[in-house]
């Protein structure tokens, strides 16, 4: 039978302890000197940190000796719900209201209310064999004439495994339908001269760069020329060349693939043969969204971003028929893989990768 422990914000205090061991598991709680809950999850390969009440964001992730979290100007989470006063997180929800920058008819905040959503209920869960952990919670977000909905998150590790298991299902719990924009934001660091393999054809019809500029970012002058040039051939920001001018960011839209089992695959691969991957389904998020941000103070790369919009806010996605309307009393989910594969995983998932592109050639 499985065991589960419910978690409550009373039981975290400034010095870190440990709430449970089972097998190659040991958890731990602490609060951030900022007031932040944590918990630290460590198995056979490495560890997470997971922000229970905090939008149930994994702030770090690291495994096999290497830490797969972006770099950012932030060394612990701030207490606060304004998306770019607490950032660099390994793993963000976002949504659910509207997605990306918001535009001048828009009320929602940069990527939504989730990032940062203050859960209401959290908890931990091993099963019966101790081989596998769940961190879940929920949140209920309510605003009168407008939204009602519950989002249910979790997020699964193996006892010796270097992939992360993310779910969040979004329960509509009002009688007419609710329109739903989700975006996973996963952040790993880039490395100089890795490769992005992914499920797509790689043309500038199906990998689009973005050619707005959003408030939040100040370009430098020869910016523009280089999106013109990759909105006529992605081809070269497959190779992370620390002299591209990804500063301060690039964003591409995607359209993925699925294989067989209905799986879309996107890796980084490193030089040494080990790379970081996302597999999702398509059927569940029908775009990617890919985010490269190389600059001083900020080293970040989401290669594939599972999202069921573009980032250009509520009434731009919707007037380009994006976005999920989910009817009354209606339930939308979606999962992910993320995290670390070996130098043997991530050969046969460039291979798989390699037959997708073939067939769809």
């Amino acid at each position: 039978m499985p065991a589960r422990i419910d978690l409550y914000r009373s039981s975290f205090d400034d010095r870190e302890r440990q709430i449970a061991r089972m097998g190659a598991f040991t958890v731990s709680g602490f609060r951030y000197d900022s007031g932040i809950e944590a918990l630290r999850i460590r198995n056979a390969r490495g560890e997470i940190i997971v922000l229970p009440f905090k939008g149930q964001q994994i702030w770090r992730a690291a495994f096999d000796g290497r830490d797969l979290t972006m770099k950012s100007m932030f060394d612990e989470p701030v207490d606060t719900q304004v998306y770019l006063e607490t950032y660099g997180a390994f793993m963000i929800h976002c949504g659910l209201t509207g997605v990306g920058a918001p535009g001048p008819a828009d009320s929602h905040p940069l990527h939504g209310e989730l990032p940062n959503a203050p859960f209401q209920t959290a908890w931990l869960e091993f099963d019966e064999a101790g081989e596998r952990l769940t961190v879940g919670g929920t949140y209920r977000y309510t605003v009168a004439f407008s939204t009602n909905y519950l989002a249910t998150a979790s997020i699964g590790l193996g006892a010796d495994s270097a992939l992360i298991d993310v779910s969040l299902s979004v329960e509509n719990l009002k009688q007419t339908p609710m329109d739903l924009m989700y975006l996973a934001h996963a952040n790993f660091r880039p490395v100089d001269h890795g490769e992005l393999h992914y499920t797509a054809n790689y043309d500038a019809g199906s990998v689009r760069v973005r050619r707005s500029v959003p408030a939040h970012i100040s370009p430098k002058p020869d910016y523009m020329d280089f999106i013109a040039k990759l909105a006529e051939d992605p081809l070269p920001h497959h190779r992370l060349d620390p002299a591209l001018a990804f500063d301060p960011e690039v964003v591409f839209s995607i359209d993925m693939l699925a294989d067989d089992d209905g799986l879309a695959h996107a890796m980084q691969r490193h030089p040494d043969g080990t790379a970081d991957y996302i597999g999702y389904r398509p059927s569940q998020a029908p775009l990617c969204t890919r985010w490269i941000c190389r600059t001083p103070d900020q080293d970040g790369l989401g290669f594939a971003f599972p999202s069921t919009s573009e980032v250009e806010g509520y009434t731009a996605e919707k007037a380009k028929g994006h976005g999920v309307e989910l009817a009354g009393g209606g339930v939308w989910r979606i999962d992910i893989r993320m995290g670390l594969l070996t130098g043997a995983e991530a050969d046969g998932v460039e291979a798989d990768i390699a037959r997708v592109r073939a067939a769809a050639s």
